[in-house]
């Protein structure tokens, strides 16, 4: 991740971190899949590139999204976490489901989803926010 910044926009700066094809979805699968580990991302229906996550991952960790730990059951393996900042991300990917749910080809189970998270209000994206601190899903 390059440390010179285009503009100060905050859309531009959030895009410089944000705003590839990947990066929100390696959020997606922690939010709503629960993944934590290398593997687990790898397995994910978009068919990312080992290369291109490791690359995303560490931009991730960098950029204060993600931490990254020692998995504790396997000295091989890490866990990937989301920080507050990657927390704070769920409202976005609500509504980016619900968008791509109304104006593209969406899986209608899958969009399911975010239009629960939309009915449920702040409510719901709270009680969400809160699983994910403890390190939950769903």
């Amino acid at each position: 991740m390059s440390g010179r910044q285009r503009s100060g926009c905050p859309i531009s700066l959030s895009l410089e971190l944000l705003g590839d094809r990947w990066t929100l979805l390696i959020v997606r699968d922690i939010v709503f899949a629960g993944k934590q580990h290398f593997r687990e991302f790898l397995q994910s229906d978009e068919s990312i590139s080992s290369r291109t996550l490791a690359e995303r991952l560490q931009t991730l960790q960098e950029g204060g999204v993600l931490t990254r730990h020692d998995d504790p059951t396997h000295k091989l393996k890490a866990i990937y976490r989301l920080t507050e900042a990657g927390i704070d991300l769920l409202p976005v990917l609500a509504e980016l489901g619900l968008w791509g749910s109304k104006y593209r080809n969406a899986d209608p189970d899958l969009g399911a989803i975010a239009e629960r998270l939309s009915a449920g209000g702040p409510k719901m994206l709270s009680q969400m926010k809160h699983k994910l601190r403890k390190g939950g899903s769903k």
